[in-house]
């Protein structure tokens, strides 16, 4: 990672944008949060970010000539095109770092001549440091540019290089996957309540023993079905439980959640049904 300070512009203040700002400051990747340069269309987004002491403006240009080190476009994506005018317009070296869905490096590149662009896949627990971030170098990008999008996304979670194509599989598991986990602690909690737990308490307890058990899985670096293994005893509690899961085709389930996931982020991004079938199996 890198050791210095950066100095990284938004264009886009929205709440993915906000929660990557505080993250910067809160990690000390920007020396204050007057370092940080956005802008946006809508005025209480900026009134936001300047009330926590960053430089909001009006004026793209302007946060492309204040963002030195990295300038993130944080809009929709039907917003890049004219974004990506403002960028270009102004000389600059700035990793150019795009959490737009769906917009390909391709798209990107071409608005944007000749600049060093890495495309990101973030996801929602961002917004509480915990984001599971997917990116990918262009092909102008060098190893600089992989340390800033790791130093930045770093700031609020973990970030995984992969290539290109392989974002609509980051889309599958982490960009779409809390959806899946706020319906698995749902039922989890419904299954409590339908025990005779009072609802709160088995919310909590649901939420506390997901998060913690993710916690295992990260810390630990053994695999899930070992630790699985270490929870069932024979012809205990856990196994009885495990082989409802089975018999409910719970795994299965879930890996079909993914596939279709992905497979729809392939179809937005404009490949084929036949090459999604043909080519990747899905």
């Amino acid at each position: 990672t890198l050791s210095m300070t950066l100095s990284v512009g938004f264009l886009g203040s929205g709440m993915m944008a906000s929660a990557l700002m505080d993250g910067l400051v809160a990690k000390g990747v920007v020396n204050d949060p007057s370092s940080i340069y956005c802008s946006d269309v809508y005025e209480p987004a900026l009134e936001k970010a300047r009330a926590k002491g960053m430089n909001a403006v009006s004026s793209n240009k302007e946060v492309c000539e204040h963002g030195k080190d990295a300038v993130i476009l944080a809009v929709k994506p039907n917003y890049i095109g004219a974004v990506c005018a403002d960028v270009a317009s102004v000389d600059s070296s700035a990793t150019v770092i795009s959490i737009a869905a769906g917009v390909t490096l391709e798209t990107l590149e071409a608005a944007l001549p000749g600049r060093h662009v890495v495309r990101v896949m973030p996801n929602t627990p961002c917004l509480v440091g915990e984001a599971a971030t997917g990116f990918a170098l262009g092909k102008h990008a060098t190893d600089v540019d992989r340390q800033i999008v790791q130093t930045i996304f770093g700031s609020v979670g973990l970030a995984a290089e992969i290539s290109e194509v392989l974002l609509n599989a980051v889309t599958g598991v982490s960009g779409s996957g809390p959806a899946y986990v706020f319906q698995f602690i749902e039922a989890l909690s419904d299954g409590g309540v339908r025990a005779g737990l009072p609802r709160s308490v088995a919310t909590q307890l649901a939420a506390q023993t997901v998060k913690g058990a993710a916690e295992m899985v990260l810390q630990t670096g053994e695999h899930p079905g070992e630790l699985k293994d270490k929870v069932t005893s024979p012809g205990g509690t856990t196994i009885a439980g495990v082989a409802a899961l089975e018999d409910g085709g719970f795994r299965s389930a879930v890996i079909g959640a993914v596939k279709a996931s992905t497979r729809r982020s392939m179809q937005l991004g404009g490949i084929s049904d036949e090459e999604i079938q043909n080519k990747y199996n899905l």
